[in-house]
């Protein structure tokens, strides 16, 4: 077998081998620095070594279709071409083998394989600069990246617009050079791809962190998000007028939960427009009595939403029920009276299009721009930067509100009974409109919008027994990540829990069919979360295969298909087991064994993928 070797020596005449032969901290600063710009140069020479030796290999894997007498199988191998239009197509399983020689998912592989092609085919000049070690390797695979959508021939105008700059400019300006050469080297090109980004719409939930907070990222038409942003702010607003003194922010994160469930956003919202229209009335109707605001009843009380022009209920119900106590004392100062809202924020509409007003806080804390400045913004002198001290309590009344930074135990503790209440109503009111919908004839379905209950979610939340009994460590919620268990309360809201049996994933469960039940599908995608091919990032979900380790065999013995037979794999990973001469063996602890087509062996456990070397 060739080797090469590679020797590099420092300007300080020792070889960079020798200099870590023992502890760095020996080198003095002009050393460091002159074997981390040799370390440097030698990385970058790798990655030039790797690209070289990815396009030798694609060479080496042509097309199945340009292999003489191949006759394709269902399932079987294809060539796809990776680097886009004037490259070759490479015979795809081929992939998979790269990809574990270099430690990445066979998606990562591919797409180095493709951009090293796609240097070599479509941007020739920037290639030869890669090569003669004038540009970097990796600036120069994501030019190809942005250019896969173009022709052959817009490519090359793109190569010989920016293959001078690869290195000379920063990453940001020389992304820019790409795109406007992207929409002068085909401009309808361009304008049909800026179209079809603008139908890309969707809705997407990210990783949860350990704090329990998701980032969900929305692409919808802009005036639904416009409306949607207001319907926030208004049940922003509405926690406000409840008490609810967090920051504007955190108050509009809260209202995602509540949307969630239609039934209890309508009723909340219609609870704070009664609250803040009372509020009003008591404070400004100087002919209205004491004792005639206190004795009306709320629509959490009643079970019937009241309305901003509708008559003081008179059914004889305690405000307290909503409120928690003295509803006109619980009201949050500001609540009632038109104040400009924070600058971040300004213009803010309610759901039906009018102005936020009486709902607004004065002076709600936004984003803090100023707070990285070593001295006060020019135009607030005399104003600290320290948020507590830029929003914390004031006093008096109008623009001068006290505003609270968050909320004490017995503040949240008071607000949880209020919305707790409110959403016991909608409830009630829910299933008194479904029963009669489904008892009346001619309704044609479930009632409208107020007879609808959110749609059941399953939630498959992995913890300790310990974790679990002392309420502190951290658990992992499938599909989302790890979170603090103290954190779960706020994870599960105020819905409707139903606890199910916990599934005991060290029973062995099988039947004798090539069918996989549910139960088993199940506790195979619990057991493995995440695919068992070598550095497989794929998660397991009900869509992913899941594969029999010993095949299936018809004429085999009974319980073939069982927990500790069947292995989760992406669809191409499938294929790959099935027709590319891999072989995988189980081992004694339940870990997989993979061999590849030329003899690299790897190791797939719960810890990831170790490769196995001779010893």
């Amino acid at each position: 077998m060739a080797c090469l070797l590679v020797c590099v020596r420092s300007v300080t005449g020792r070889s960079i081998e020798h200099m870590f032969a023992g502890d760095v901290t020996g080198l003095d600063a002009a050393e460091t620095l002159a074997a981390t710009g040799e370390w440097h140069a030698l990385q970058r020479e790798s990655e030039v070594r790797l690209l070289q030796l990815a396009v030798h290999y694609a060479d080496l894997y042509p097309s199945p279709a340009r292999v003489p007498d191949d006759q394709p199988v269902p399932g079987g191998e294809r060539g796809v071409v990776y680097g886009g239009a004037g490259c070759p197509a490479v015979a795809e399983f081929a992939v998979a083998e790269f990809a574990a020689i270099i430690g990445v998912a066979a998606e990562s592989g591919a797409r180095f394989l493709g951009q090293a092609l796609a240097l070599r085919h479509r941007l020739p000049l920037t290639w030869a600069r890669v090569v003669a070690g004038e540009a970097t390797g990796w600036r120069a695979r994501l030019i190809a990246t942005a250019c896969l959508p173009l022709t052959v021939q817009a490519a090359a105008l793109v190569d010989a617009r920016v293959a001078g700059v690869v290195d000379s400019l920063s990453a940001h300006q020389v992304n820019n050079i790409v795109k406007a050469a992207v929409w002068d080297a085909d401009p309808a090109a361009a304008r049909a791809a800026a179209e079809q980004k603008a139908r890309e719409r969707g809705v997407w939930p990210g990783r949860s962190d350990e704090y329990g907070t998701t980032k969900l990222f929305v692409k919808a038409a802009t005036g639904d998000v416009i409306r949607f942003d207001a319907t926030i702010a208004q049940v922003a607003d509405a926690l406000a007028v409840l008490g609810d003194t967090d920051p504007l922010d955190q108050r509009r994160a809260k209202a995602i939960g509540i949307l969630a469930d239609p039934a209890f956003a309508n009723e909340l919202l219609q609870v704070a427009q009664y609250l803040a229209t009372r509020h009003h009335t008591t404070r400004h109707d100087t002919t209205a009595s004491d004792g005639a605001a206190s004795d009306r009843a709320t629509p959490a009380a009643t079970g019937h939403p009241a309305k901003a022009d509708d008559p003081a209920p008179t059914r004889d119900a305690p405000a307290e029920a909503a409120s928690g106590g003295d509803a006109q004392a619980d009201e949050p100062p500001g609540a009632g009276e038109a104040a400009q809202a924070d600058d971040a924020w300004a213009g803010e509409v309610t759901g039906d299009g009018q102005p936020a007003g009486d709902l607004f806080l004065a002076d709600e804390p936004g984003p803090d721009t100023d707070a990285d400045r070593d001295a006060p913004h020019p135009g607030h002198p005399d104003q600290p930067l320290d948020a507590a001290s830029r929003y914390g309590p004031r006093t008096g009344r109008g623009r001068a509100e006290q505003i609270v930074w968050g909320m004490d135990a017995a503040a949240r503790q008071d607000l949880a009974a209020k919305l707790a209440a409110i959403k016991h109503a909608a409830d009630t009111n829910t299933t008194s409109t479904s029963t009669s919908s489904s008892g009346s004839s001619g309704s044609g379905g479930g009632g409208g919008s107020g007879g609808r209950r959110p749609g059941r979610t399953k939630l498959y939340l992995h913890i300790t027994d310990e974790t679990l009994l002392a309420g502190a460590g951290t658990a992992r919620v499938e599909a989302f990540g790890p979170v603090f268990a103290a954190k779960l309360a706020e994870l599960l809201g105020h819905d409707r829990i139903t606890v199910q049996p916990v599934i005991d994933l060290n029973d062995h469960v099988s039947v004798n069919a090539y069918e996989i039940p549910h139960r088993i599908r199940e506790r195979v995608k619990l057991t493995y979360p995440v695919e068992q091919f070598p550095y497989g990032t794929g998660e397991t979900t009900t869509g992913t295969d899941l594969d029999h380790v010993v095949p299936f065999d018809p004429t085999g013995p009974p319980g073939q298909t069982s927990t500790s037979n069947l292995r989760p794999l992406r669809r191409f990973s499938h294929r790959v087991k099935t027709h590319a001469d891999w072989t995988v063996r189980t081992l004694d602890d339940h870990a997989l064994e993979w061999t590849t087509k030329h003899g690299y062996k790897f190791r797939v456990d719960h810890t990831g993928t170790h490769p196995i070397t001779d010893d």
